[in-house]
């Protein structure tokens, strides 16, 4: 990890950055770093309909289905893929070779891959492998990165959309084809699909759901094409067109996703556990969208001001996905703001605690923005 000392003041936005991006991605962070669950503990809490609707999108569909929720990790994996194609474009002008890129993406990955495993262990059971879950969603993004940035370095974006449909289209057939022992081909079940069958049988360790991890194998394919995904938009922002055919292009691509995605639903359903392959075309779409969303009106019409609060959780998102995990936010809120709280009924004091924990969360973010310090890998 090192530590960056760039301002990311309005002039470095100007100069190039996109604010949407860091915006986009603080947006994301949010619902990990303690937002989500504070929406989730309103449930039932404050009568009222539409909070109780959010609320309900707070929190993971069972199996098939979608959520809101369902959507922040992908999205993720999609600015990833943004992100990654500006930085390897800026690696090639500064005369990096490929063989250093890739030597650059790989080495992120291996400790990504050991960050996620930590994350998912703590404390790790080291004489005990067959409770270590080896997959996570740092190694998931330590790898779409690192193949997606294989693939821009070595394809076109066309040829990137070919990878994508050849991808999605050959998982959608082992899916479907590959029979599964004791269940068959074609089987989506929780029990009888044939990605929980190859966990089952080849990923060593702990799985998450016992004999099911939605992070394990063969999702990692169709994961991979949200990030490649990420990498064309990012193509389409770094190119010499007008803000407005810049939108434009990216409201086409989503509207185009999540058509695919809502047709191929009704063969093939939208499942997160399994990545479906209409669950990969619907989360992408979503994705340009919000990009074009958030650019229109950042980047294009200037509206800035209200960004900052995102922008300083997207500056440092590794950080607070880390540090969410290892540090008491919530017990130290409790400890400090309860007094406040104390005399609300009972119930609504995890209510505040999330509150308060979030809070936390963004004041820390907020020294080392201000400090300028920006933590990355």
């Amino acid at each position: 990890m090192s530590n960056s000392g760039s301002s990311y003041n309005n002039q470095q936005y100007k100069s190039g950055r996109l604010l949407s991006i860091d915006t986009l991605r603080g947006f994301d962070m949010f619902f990990i770093s303690g937002g989500g669950t504070f929406l989730v503990l309103l449930k039932g809490k404050t009568g009222i309909a539409w909070v109780d609707a959010i609320s309900g999108q707070m929190q993971h569909a069972s199996w098939n289905g979608f959520t809101f929720f369902d959507f922040i990790f992908p999205l993720f994996l999609f600015i990833a893929g943004v992100s990654l194609s500006f930085s390897l474009t800026k690696g090639i002008a500064l005369g990096m070779t490929k063989v250093a890129l890739y030597k650059k993406v790989f080495v992120r990955m291996l400790i990504l891959i050991g960050l996620g495993i930590l994350d998912k262990n703590s404390p790790i059971p080291f004489f005990e492998p067959s409770q270590i879950r080896l997959v996570s969603v740092l190694g998931r993004i330590g790898f779409c990165c690192f193949i997606t940035a294989l693939l821009f370095l070595n394809f076109s974006t066309v040829a990137r959309l070919y990878w994508i449909a050849a991808i999605l289209l050959i998982y959608y057939a082992v899916l479907f084809l590959i029979p599964v022992p004791g269940y068959g081909a074609g089987d989506l079940s929780f029990e009888g699909n044939i990605v929980g069958w190859v966990d089952r049988t080849m990923l060593p360790g702990r799985l998450a759901d016992g004999t099911y991890d939605e992070l394990g194998i063969l999702t990692r394919f169709p994961a991979l094409c949200i990030t490649v995904f990420g990498s064309i938009a990012g193509d389409i922002l770094r190119k010499e067109y007008n803000e407005n055919r810049k939108t434009a292009m990216l409201v086409l691509f989503g509207v185009a996703a999540v058509a695919i995605g809502l047709l191929w639903n009704m063969h093939f359903p939208i499942n997160k556990k399994l990545w479906s392959s209409s669950f990969i075309m619907l989360t992408s779409g979503l994705a340009f969208l919000a990009l074009a969303l958030f650019y229109w009106i950042i980047d294009v019409k200037g509206y800035r001001k209200w960004t900052f609060f995102f922008e300083v959780i997207g500056l440092n998102s590794l950080t607070i996905y880390l540090a969410w995990r290892f540090i008491g936010f919530k017990q130290t809120a409790s400890e400090l703001f309860s007094g406040i709280y104390r005399p609300l009924p009972q119930e609504w004091d995890p209510v505040f605690d999330a509150l308060g924990g979030a809070l936390l969360v963004w004041i820390l973010l907020y020294i080392l923005y201000k400090k300028k310090i920006f933590i990355k890998i």
